[in-house]
C-alpha cells in the first residue's frame, strides 16, 4: 500500500493540476462570452416566439369577431329588404308603424356592427404592427444566433480534442490530491479571475499578487517541507524547481 505523499509530492500534484487547469482556462477564454451569448439569444428567441404565437392568436380572434359582426350586418340587410317588400302590402297604419320601427332597429344594428368592426380593426392593426416588429426582431436575433453558433462550433471543433484530453488529465491529478487541499485549491481559483491558486515565486514576489516574500519564507518554500500560502492572496507558493519539473512533464501536444 502506497504511503502518505510527501509535501514535495503534494506541491507537485497541485502545480500539475494548476498547469492543466490554466490551459483549460485559456480555451474558455478563447470561447469568450459566446456560450453565454448563445444561451441568452436562445432564451430571447423562445420568448419572442411565444409572444408572436400569442399575437397571432389575438389577430385570429379579431378576424373571428369581425366576421361575426359582418354576419350580423348581412342578417340585418336581409331583414331590411324583407321589411321594405312588406311595406308595399301594408293594410293599415299600425302595420306600417311596426315595419318602420323594425327597419329603424335593423339600421341601428348595422350602424352598431359597423362601429364595432372599426374598433376591432384598429385593435387588429395595432396588434399586427406589434407582430411585425416582433417578427423582425426574431429574424434579426435568429441570424445573430446562427452566426454565433457557427463561431462557437468552429472554436469547439478546434479545441474539443485538446480540452477533453486536458479535462481527463486534470481529473487524474485531482484524484491524487487530498480533499482538504482540493477544496482550498478550488476555493482560491474561484476567488480570482485568472484562476491561479498555485503560483511560483517570481523576483522575490508572489507570482499571483506580486507582494514581496521575505527571504526566510522563500527559503522555507525552497525546502518543500510544508505547504506555504501567500499571506496576502492565499495562493499556494511553490519553488521554481517544481515548476520546471512540471512544465517539462505536462506539455500537451
Amino acid at each position: 500500500m502506497a504511503g502518505e505523499p510527501t509535501v514535495a509530492e503534494k506541491l507537485k500534484n497541485l502545480f500539475e493540476l494548476q498547469t492543466i487547469d490554466s490551459k483549460i482556462d485559456e480555451i474558455e477564454i478563447l470561447k469568450g462570452e459566446l456560450p453565454i451569448e448563445v444561451s441568452d439569444l436562445e432564451d430571447e428567441i423562445a420568448g419572442l416566439e411565444t409572444r408572436i404565437n400569442r399575437l397571432t392568436d389575438n389577430i385570429a380572434e379579431f378576424d373571428s369577431e369581425i366576421s361575426k359582426h359582418r354576419a350580423n350586418i348581412k342578417e340585418a340587410e336581409a331583414l331590411i329588404e324583407r321589411y321594405n317588400t312588406q311595406l308595399d302590402n301594408v293594410k293599415n297604419n299600425r302595420e306600417y308603424d311596426a315595419l318602420m320601427k323594425e327597419l329603424e332597429m335593423q339600421n341601428l344594428e348595422i350602424q352598431l356592427s359597423e362601429k364595432k368592426i372599426r374598433g376591432v380593426e384598429k385593435d387588429k392593426e395595432r396588434k399586427a404592427e406589434t407582430l411585425e416588429a416582433n417578427q423582425e426582431r426574431l429574424d434579426r436575433k435568429s441570424k445573430d444566433l446562427a452566426t454565433k453558433k457557427v463561431e462557437l462550433e468552429e472554436i469547439i471543433k478546434k479545441t474539443e480534442k485538446e480540452e477533453q484530453k486536458l479535462r481527463k488529465e486534470a481529473e487524474k491529478w485531482r484524484k491524487k490530491i487530498e480533499d482538504r487541499l482540493l477544496r482550498a485549491y478550488d476555493r482560491t481559483r474561484t476567488n480570482y479571475r485568472n484562476g491561479l491558486a498555485v503560483v511560483t515565486v517570481e523576483r522575490n514576489a508572489c507570482g499571483g499578487c506580486f507582494n514581496m516574500i521575505p527571504p526566510q519564507l522563500q527559503l522555507e518554500i525552497a525546502m518543500q517541507k510544508k505547504i506555504i500560502a501567500c499571506e496576502h492572496c492565499s495562493r499556494v507558493l511553490v519553488d521554481d524547481t517544481i515548476a520546471a519539473e512540471v512544465t517539462g512533464e505536462t506539455e500537451v501536444a
